[in-house]
C-alpha cells in the first residue's frame, strides 16, 4: 500500500509542478511540502465522497495556507472532485480555479482562504457546529508554520481548547521557510509543540512525508478526550526535486522551460 501512496504523491507532484510552469504561478515549494499530508487525508482518513459533496455529516478539510492551493487541486482531481480538465482553468482569464481557493463544495472546497490565519477560526465554528448539532464528523486544518505569526491563530486555539473541541484537528506544515525567510530567523515558534500543548491541545510530532507516521497519527484522533488535536508535520518546502528543497526561492518562483524537465526526471513516473 506504501508504495501506491509513493506514487500517488508523485503523480500530484507532477500536477503541481505542470499547473506552475504552465501558469507561472508562484508557491511551487509551498505545495510540494504538503503532499504527503494532503495525499493521506484524502485517500485514507477523511470521511468524504466525490459523489455525495454536500452531506452534512461529511469531514471537513480547511487549506488555511490557500497559498498551496495548486496541491490541494492536484489532489482534488485525482479524488474525483474535479476534472483534469478543471486544472485547465487554474490562473487564466476566464478560468475556474483562482490561484487561491474559492468555495465550492462540488468541487470539494470547503472555504475560501488565503488570507492567512483565518482557516484555524473557520474551523473551530466548524467543529463547534458539529458538537451542538450532535453530528460526528471532524473538521481539518492545514496551516503554514509562517502563518503563526498570526494572532487570530492563537485567538482560535484558546476558543478551540475552551469549548473542548476533541473533533478539530490541526496539522502544522511545518516546512520551516516562509515568505521572507527562515521561520526561526523571523519570529521563533520552539518549544512549538509545547506551545500548543500549553493552549489545551494535545500534541503530535511527526515527519509529514512519511506515510506510515501520518497514517498512524490521524488514525488515534483524538489523542486525548476533551482536546482539540495538533499534529506538528516536519516537511521540507519543495520536497521531491532535489534543487527546490530548502530553498525560498521556490516560494516565488516558477520552473522556467530547463527546470521544469529536471523536475520531471526527478519525479517517479
Amino acid at each position: 500500500m506504501l508504495d501506491d501512496f509513493h506514487l500517488l504523491s508523485s503523480r500530484i507532484r507532477q500536477s503541481i509542478l505542470n499547473l506552475s510552469h504552465r501558469t507561472k504561478s508562484p508557491h511551487i515549494g509551498s505545495s510540494f511540502s504538503s503532499v504527503e499530508i494532503l495525499a493521506s487525508l484524502y485517500f485514507k482518513i477523511l470521511a468524504i465522497s466525490p459523489t455525495d459533496p454536500s452531506n452534512s455529516n461529511r469531514d471537513r478539510f480547511i487549506l488555511s495556507k490557500g497559498h498551496a492551493c495548486p496541491a490541494l487541486y492536484a489532489v482534488l482531481a485525482e479524488r474525483g472532485f474535479m476534472s483534469k480538465e478543471d486544472l485547465n482553468g487554474f490562473a487564466v482569464n476566464g478560468g475556474t480555479l483562482e490561484q487561491h481557493p474559492n468555495m465550492d463544495n462540488e468541487k470539494g472546497i470547503e472555504v475560501s482562504t488565503g488570507s492567512l490565519g483565518h482557516g484555524l477560526s473557520i474551523g473551530a465554528g466548524m467543529a463547534l457546529a458539529a458538537k451542538r448539532d450532535r453530528q460526528d464528523y471532524r473538521v481539518y486544518v492545514l496551516l503554514g508554520d509562517g502563518e503563526l505569526n498570526e494572532g487570530s491563530v492563537w485567538e482560535a486555539a484558546m476558543f478551540a481548547s475552551s469549548h473542548h473541541l476533541d473533533n478539530l484537528v490541526a496539522i502544522v506544515d511545518y516546512n520551516k521557510i516562509q515568505a521572507l525567510g527562515y521561520t526561526e530567523d523571523i519570529i521563533s515558534l520552539e518549544p512549538l509543540t509545547q506551545r500548543w500543548s500549553s493552549f489545551g491541545w494535545a500534541t503530535a510530532e511527526i515527519d509529514g512525508h512519511d506515510f506510515g507516521q501520518t497514517f498512524e497519527t490521524f488514525d488515534r484522533v483524538p489523542f486525548s478526550a476533551g482536546k482539540p488535536n495538533i499534529i506538528i508535520a516536519h516537511t521540507i518546502k519543495g520536497k521531491g526535486v532535489f534543487f527546490m528543497e530548502d530553498e525560498l526561492l521556490w516560494h516565488y518562483r516558477a520552473p522556467d522551460d530547463e527546470e521544469y524537465e529536471r523536475a520531471l526526471r526527478e519525479l517517479p513516473q
